[in-house]
């Protein structure tokens, strides 16, 4: 089989499940409905490869606006690595994004190669484990994301993230088997959080709040929904140092970790709002 005969191209939708399906086997543990929110940041941001008609790369190059974007799904199928074939599809990425600030959460192994293409280390995100203890929780101040103006939740969140992301947002906080919690007092959002149900247990992300009390609250109810001895994640930024008390109280343990990187300086976000990052593929 021939090089020549490898081509790269935008993902139709169905394509998007497969790269979702490969993350899994990858031990990514992806979300059951993530297919249909990721597609929906940027329709034209999935790439997949393919030789002789055989899907055997992919990668997500999601651009949020002119200025910022996302890197995320970069997998090769295990009898293709080393040939090349990943690095083409990689630069398909970048060069999709090259008008912006470009981040990514890659494993830390991957950091030299990743800073041959002109990242920096940002942080680490730390993934922790929980198990679910069946109790109900309830916060006078605590709603669902449906009962609030999609125009606050959207400015609450820009807080946070590097840009305005709307259309994501919009289907990732009514996807099918999720749920939401809001920290609404006086008008006024003070946090807010989603999980959802993965291959293995459940995700809280994102999970952002004005103090470490109100993310407190956020995550009991997201989590008080779960059945007794059910698993939960929440990802983190280790510069966080509220979250890594909160996740300690619950002794929650680490078992993964990523390395933010950017190709420019950190964005201008607050840091220690971050009580659980969205997603490791689209940031």
């Amino acid at each position: 089989m021939q090089d020549s005969e490898y081509r790269i191209g935008k993902m139709k939708r169905s394509d998007v499940d497969l790269a979702i399906e490969w993350a899994a086997q990858e031990g990514w543990n992806p979300g059951w409905q993530d297919a249909e929110s990721f597609s929906a940041a940027d329709p034209d941001g999935f790439f997949i490869g393919s030789l002789a008609g055989e899907p055997i790369s992919t990668i997500s190059a999601v651009k949020y606006d002119n200025d910022f974007g996302f890197l995320g799904f970069y997998i090769v199928k295990p009898e293709y690595r080393g040939r090349g074939y990943g690095f083409k599809i990689w630069q398909k990425g970048l060069e999709y994004l090259k008008s912006c600030n470009i981040g990514l959460d890659g494993v830390i192994a991957q950091q030299d190669n990743y800073r041959k293409s002109g990242f920096k280390l940002a942080y680490r995100n730390i993934r922790y484990e929980g198990l679910a203890e069946r109790t109900s929780y309830s916060h006078p101040d605590i709603d669902s994301a449906s009962q609030i103006p999609f125009s606050l939740l959207e400015g609450y969140d820009r807080q946070y993230f590097p840009a305005g992301r709307n259309r994501f947002l919009q289907k990732w906080l009514n996807q099918n088997g999720g749920d939401t919690a809001v920290y609404f007092k006086a008008g006024e959002i003070e946090g807010y959080g989603v999980i959802r149900k993965c291959r293995i247990g459940s995700k809280i992300g994102p999970l952002f709040a004005n103090s470490a009390a109100i993310a407190d609250s956020i995550m009991q109810k997201l989590v008080s929904n779960l059945a007794a001895g059910d698993k939960f994640y929440l990802d983190i930024p280790e510069v966080n140092e509220a979250a890594k008390k909160m996740v300690m109280k619950y002794r929650m343990k680490p078992v993964f970790e990523t390395a933010r990187m950017y190709t420019e300086d950190k964005p201008k976000i607050d840091l220690n709002g971050i009580f659980g990052v969205t997603s490791f593929e689209l940031g």
